[in-house]
């Protein structure tokens, strides 16, 4: 199996942009053990909904004018019910049925998280900064957290969220690529995996959060 495909086939994701079914993608890839054997922190997400912000942009002249911009963004509680503290750092990233991958957080500007803060009205809710951390044991200590991406194309058909740092379970996959004969490694991690339906052409200015496609699930990616 060629990296790139293998790479893809773990995202749920052909390099064209097609989506496989899970089917496909679980036949290529291990799956998570059925019962938990490392740690694992309670995950309940919010709905994926899309908001226009004011964003400040820098002109090539230096200066900065405030252009309406549209972004993507989910709300989510996490609780450490483990035997232990634990060092929490997630890492969520979307993709699209474009073939597009983007890290949460990159390209989106501090005054845009902190107008979406303010629209919440949440005093537990934070940003993705300031989730990172020891996460302590108990209910007491769960934490809210915002997650946000820009949304540069509003032709989507279909949003698929995966978010990691939430379990220890990971898995090293090596094979030979068949094209060069090099060994090629990939580490794998548990990784929750939430698909959106989304309508085709997102209006952004509508709050209406986007349904599920498919039912969530654990994978390794």
């Amino acid at each position: 199996m060629a990296l790139g495909l293998a790479l893809a086939a773990g995202s749920g994701w052909l390099p064209s942009g097609v989506p496989l079914g899970p089917s496909s993608a679980s036949a290529m890839f291990p799956q998570p053990d059925p019962v938990p054997r490392r740690w694992q922190l309670d995950l309940r997400p919010g709905p994926l909904r899309a908001a226009v912000v004011d964003t400040p942009i820098r002109q090539a002249d230096g200066a900065v004018v405030v252009e309406p911009r549209a972004y993507v963004y989910f709300t989510y509680t996490v609780t450490n019910y483990t035997a232990r503290d634990l060092l929490f750092a997630p890492v969520f990233e979307m993709a699209t049925d474009q073939g597009r991958l983007q890290r949460a957080g990159r390209g989106v500007p501090f005054e845009v998280t902190g107008e979406l803060l303010r629209r919440l009205d949440n005093p537990f809710l934070v940003d993705q900064v300031d989730m990172l951390g020891v996460l302590q044991q108990g209910e007491e200590n769960a934490r809210e957290g915002l997650v946000v991406w820009p949304l540069e194309k509003l032709d989507v058909g279909q949003i698929v969220v995966y978010a990691a740092g939430f379990s220890g379970e990971n898995e090293v996959l090596r094979w030979t690529d068949p094209e060069t004969g090099e060994e090629r490694v990939i580490n794998l991690r548990k990784t929750y995996e939430m698909r959106f339906a989304t309508p085709g052409n997102i209006d952004p200015s509508r709050s209406r959060p986007f349904g599920m496609a498919e039912r969530p699930r654990w994978i390794m990616r």
